[in-house]
C-alpha cells in the first residue's frame, strides 16, 4: 500500500484555509500574513513537522516487503478521531505492530526518568501511553487468538539513550519499545523469520476489513 500521510495534508489544508476570501487573498498577493495567517502557518509548521517524521518511517520500513512483511499506512483507529501513523502485519503472521513516529527535538535526548519518557526535560510519556492504547485498540478490533501486538514508538530527531528503551503504560501488559530510526528496521527484521504465507494473508485481511483508510479531519496536534 502506497503510504499516505494525512498530517502533510492537514498541513496543506490548513494553510489554504487561512488564505481564502479576496481580501486574504490580496494581502497575500501583496506580501501581507495577517494574524490569521500566521497563527495557522504556526500549526502547519508543527504538522509538516511531524509528516516528516512519519515519511521517513514509511521510507525506512519499504524494504521490509521484501522479506515477507506487509505494511498499511495512515489507518483510521476504531472508535476514535485518531489515525494509526504504520502498521506492520509479521511474515509468520502471529505479530502486528502498531507503529507510531514522533519527530522530537534533535538537540535533547530522549530517555527515562523514574520509569516516565522524557525528551530533554520535557514529559513525552503520554505519547507511549497513546500508541500503547491503540495497540489496546487494535488488538481488540482485530479480535485474532494467537495474534500477538506489539506497540512500538520510533523517534526521529533526538537520540535515545541507549538506543532503545523499554517504557511501561496504564493498562497495558508488556513494554513499548522506544527506539530510534537506526534501530527499527534491525529489530523488526530480527523477530521471527518463520514464514506462514497463510497465517499471514489471512491477519492481512482482517486487518483490511476493519482498519479502514484515515480520513482527515479536527485532531488535536500531537
Amino acid at each position: 500500500m502506497t503510504a499516505r500521510n494525512s498530517a502533510a495534508t492537514k498541513a496543506t489544508d490548513m494553510r489554504a484555509r487561512a488564505r481564502r476570501g479576496v481580501w486574504q487573498r490580496l494581502l497575500a498577493a501583496l506580501g501581507v500574513r495577517t494574524g490569521r495567517v500566521r497563527r495557522a502557518d504556526a500549526v502547519a509548521a508543527r504538522w509538516e513537522h511531524g509528516a516528516a517524521g512519519e515519511a521517513e518511517t514509511a521510507r525506512l520500513v519499504a524494504p521490509l516487503v521484501s522479506l515477507g512483511w506487509v505494511i498499511r499506512h495512515d489507518l483510521r483507529m476504531p472508535g476514535s478521531r485518531a489515525n494509526l501513523d504504520h502498521l506492520l502485519v509479521s511474515p509468520c503472521g502471529t505479530a502486528v505492530v502498531v507503529l507510531d513516529s514522533k519527530n522530537w527535538h534533535r538537540g535533547r535526548t530522549t530517555v527515562l526518568v523514574d520509569g516516565r519518557v522524557h525528551c530533554g526535560v520535557e514529559d513525552r510519556q503520554a505519547q507511549v501511553d497513546a500508541v500503547a492504547s491503540y495497540a489496546r485498540r487494535v488488538s481488540r478490533a482485530l479480535d485474532l487468538p494467537g495474534v500477538m501486538v506489539w506497540p512500538l514508538l520510533v523517534v526521529h530527531g533526538s537520540p535515545i539513550a541507549g538506543g532503545r528503551l523499554e517504557a511501561r503504560a496504564p493498562d497495558w501488559d508488556g513494554a513499548v519499545h522506544v527506539l530510534g530510526p537506526a534501530r527499527l528496521v534491525p529489530t523488526l527484521a530480527a523477530a521471527p523469520k518463520a514464514h506462514d504465507p497463510a497465517r499471514a494473508a489471512a491477519v492481512v485481511a482482517r486487518v483490511d476489513r476493519v482498519l479502514l483508510p484515515y480520513v482527515p479531519g479536527p485532531r488535536r496536534v500531537r
